[in-house]
């Protein structure tokens, strides 16, 4: 028989129970133990949805406190010097390289966090040493967890990150040399005994995920493969049977692996969502007796699953291969959908009908699977449902306008350019803004405080007027104002008080959004987000920010810098359409923030920042004409939402988690007149490529990880100027945070905003002196 399967689920809970307990336990509010409890608790439960929806190969180690990565980091002992000598107990060390820890008298910062390949999930960056060694955990997760579900009555397969991949993903440490692919040979032996007490523990399978075969890998991580499986597998019924899990693209460039390295394994795993083009070629290369994970129900987006399509890719297979030879399984991990579609009580139906969330989707898969092995009358009536909800989506009006359609069709080239080039507009920049050198500045939202997510819950609700709500946002913006007058930035910004999320704020001031009441997503740690949805043709109606950046620079001393999210960013953490180019809805949303940013400028705002965080993430894993044409439309994007104002109107953009020495010519041609880049967790050596490019605009590299609670000293801010320096030429540098501040408590937020301005005018001072 065909078998079903889930490659992960969502960790946080139907409503956001982990993110809860983690947050109260971080106030000191819950105990060690009781956070344990309520990590169980949903454990137990996420299983139990799964088994009920009748998938037969049900995940475990798929949970994780914080990050997946991070727990391996712990399990295998990976733990820096700097974390491990304070004898933290086992979580609070966890949280302190996640999150960092400033308590009783320990003081240490994060380890660095990246985009998990093109996701909107951030992961923990293995960071090692020269002299690293790997022992495994006492107690090993995977182990640990799989015996949990065997209690509960069921036999699950534990999903663990592939040895390749875990050092691929990784890096060197600070002031440290080693190339962490090298050091394949320490931690195999891990790997081995980790197998070894899964199997006792009576692990049948394991789901090894190696996500970069669908990278363009250099030659070393390339020769890793063949050694690392040859040895894993030559431990035979010692071991359980090993799947090895890939998604986010096709492997078929790296099918010269799979030959050397993968024969002796159990199954493989890829992504038919992304690249159902791959099947046929990836059939050729499977051993006599491997079983093939075909990912047809995506992992990646909440739209259903057209059964029609996925039984016909299924059957393909399990034509060459035969019933016993075939999974049907997610795409990917479900950590990237929502939890259930049951707890939306106020979308419309239509639009409801043609949505997926995990829950919904593990109940996919074992449909898809029955009508393979029994025939499609066994599922007749959810074929037929599924195909009425195909059929309603794409006759219906709200997919459509013709408005839309028709002022694209108006776009020019001339568009999408400034009037003048960067020198010229900088000219009239400095005298029409007046800045000094080390110009300070904050990236955009301040601390969201409970008074603030209170109010607006009530205006949501309808228990306070929309006149009450506006005086409240209004006294929250007086405030905000204040605190930066105290701090004596030099632009300001409003603070962003009435803003839930930075793309679901603008999506529900768009036509051709729908929005979720408890969609949410993790985006990192505790921190969730809630995706709106682009269901038809996007367009504004109204401005949508203009009322609040108009009153607040009314009422600053200092240039006020108008707050956006740009095309692509909007695009990016949408969940976007699956029926049109995704190049054709950043054109829409790039003209509807032309549209902004103009009325912006009217409403005499000359300092407008388009942020762009999801610029990187959305860039195609390999090189090559998808990567350049990808770049193309999006770079388009950019401009065409900011080429319409004036020269002296500053345009600033903002990139968190950038990566960007592989597509750098790129952020280069956004034409931006400042970028600032979250830098703080990062090598400062990155900067280095704007030096090899002889960029020539402005930056703001983050100064401090606005991640973390800790609070960084005047001194280290200093120092990172200095270090910035080695790379940037003064006149060149802006000194402002990592990123937005909403997530920060306002002490904390005070004090770091304080050190940072006395580090930027020390700065100017010197500087000054020295000109």
């Amino acid at each position: 028989m065909v078998q079903s399967s889930i490659l992960g689920f969502p960790r946080m809970g139907r409503l956001r129970d982990l993110k809860k307990a983690n947050e109260a336990y971080w106030g000191g509010k819950l105990s060690r133990d009781d956070l344990l409890a309520e990590g169980k608790r949903l454990r137990l439960e996420h299983w139990k949805i799964q088994k009920d929806a009748g998938v037969d190969i049900i995940p475990s180690n798929d949970f994780a406190y914080y990050d997946h990565v991070l727990d391996h980091i712990q399990m295998f002992n990976a733990i820096p010097e700097r974390y491990s000598k304070h004898k933290l107990e086992p979580i609070d060390e966890y949280f302190a390289m996640g999150r960092g820890h400033q308590k009783d008298g320990i003081d240490v910062p994060s380890l660095e966090m990246v985009k998990w390949f093109d996701s909107n999930y951030h992961y923990v960056k293995p960071t090692l040493q020269d002299n690293q060694t790997f022992t495994l955990s006492s107690d090993p997760k995977p182990v640990r967890e799989f015996k949990e579900a065997k209690e509960a009555g069921i036999t699950s397969r534990p999903v663990i990150l592939g040895p390749v991949s875990f050092l691929a993903l990784g890096k060197a440490d600070r002031g440290q040399k080693v190339e962490p692919i090298t050091l394949l040979e320490k931690l195999l032996p891990v790997y081995e005994q980790l197998l070894q007490e899964l199997k006792k523990a009576g692990a049948d399978t394991v789901q090894i995920d190696e996500p970069v075969l669908v990278f363009d890998l250099p030659s070393k991580i390339r020769e890793a493969f063949k050694p690392a499986y040859q040895k894993l597998s030559a431990l035979g019924d010692k071991a359980p049977r090993i799947v090895v899990a890939t998604y986010f693209g096709d492997i078929v460039h790296n099918l010269d692996i799979v030959d050397a390295a993968f024969k002796d394994v159990y199954a493989l795993h890829v992504d038919l969502v992304r690249n159902p083009e791959q099947l046929d070629e990836v059939i050729q290369h499977l051993g006599p007796k491997q079983t093939l994970s075909c990912g047809v129900v995506d992992g990646r987006n909440i739209w259903k699953t057209n059964f029609k399509k996925a039984i016909e890719v299924v059957e393909s297979a399990v034509q060459k291969l035969g019933k016993d030879r075939v999974i049907v399984a997610s795409s990917s991990s479900l950590l990237h959908t929502p939890h259930t579609l049951d707890s939306e009580k106020k979308l419309p139906e239509e639009v409801k009908d043609w949505f997926s969330f995990a829950t919904q989707k593990a109940s996919e898969v074992a449909v898809i699977a029955k009508a393979v092995t029994e025939g499609p009358a066994s599922v007749r009536e959810q074929l037929e449902a599924n195909s009425k909800s195909m059929q309603s989506r794409a006759s219906s009006k709200r997919t459509n306008d013709p408005e839309v359609k028709k002022r694209q069709e108006q776009v020019t080239k001339e568009m999408h350019d400034r009037q003048s080039e960067f020198p010229t507009r900088y000219s009239e920049q400095k005298k029409h803004l007046k800045l000094p050198m080390f110009p300070t500045t904050t990236i955009g939202s301040f601390p969201q405080t409970q008074e603030i997510r209170v109010q607006r819950n009530k205006f949501t609700k309808g228990d306070i007027t929309a006149e009450e709500y506006e005086k409240f946002i209004e006294k929250e913006i007086q405030d905000v104002i204040k605190v930066q007058d105290e701090l004596n930035l030099d632009v300001y910004v409003h603070g962003e008080p009435e803003r839930n999320d930075m793309v679901q704020y603008f999506g529900e001031r768009l036509q051709g959004y729908e929005f979720t009441t408890h969609a949410w997503v993790q985006s990192y740690g505790s921190r969730c987000v809630r995706p709106p949805i682009i269901v038809g043709d996007i367009s504004r109606p109204a401005p949508m920010t203009v009322k609040e950046s108009k009153y607040a620079a009314s009422i600053s001393k200092k240039p006020m810098k108008g707050m956006l999210t740009g095309p692509i960013t909007c695009l990016r953490w949408s969940f976007p359409r699956d029926d049109v180019h995704q190049s054709v809805q950043a054109q829409q949303l790039a003209l509807a923030l032309r549209d902004e940013v103009v009325d912006l400028e009217a409403a005499g705002i000359y300092v407008i920042q388009v942020d762009e965080p999801a610029l990187r993430e959305g860039l195609p894993l390999r090189s090559g004409k998808e990567r350049e044409d990808y770049l193309s439309w999006a770079v388009d994007s950019f401009k065409l939402s900011t080429a319409g104002v004036k020269d002296s109107t500053q345009i600033h953009s903002h990139f968190c988690y950038s990566e960007f020495q592989d597509f750098f010519h790129a952020i280069a041609a956004l034409d931006a007149d400042v970028l600032s880049i979250e830098n703080s967790k990062s090598d400062a050596k990155l900067l280095k490529v704007f030096i090899d490019e002889a960029y020539p605009r402005h930056i703001g590299p983050g100064v401090y990880d606005i991640h973390s609670p800790r609070v960084p000293s005047e001194q280290e801010i200093k120092d990172r100027l200095d270090e910035m320096l080695q790379y940037l030429k003064p006149d060149q540098l802006w000194v402002n945070p990592d990123c937005g501040l909403k997530t920060r408590q306002w002490k904390e937020t005070k004090e770091a905003l304080t050190n940072m301005v006395n580090a930027a005018l020390a700065f100017r001072e010197k500087y000054s002196k020295s000109s």
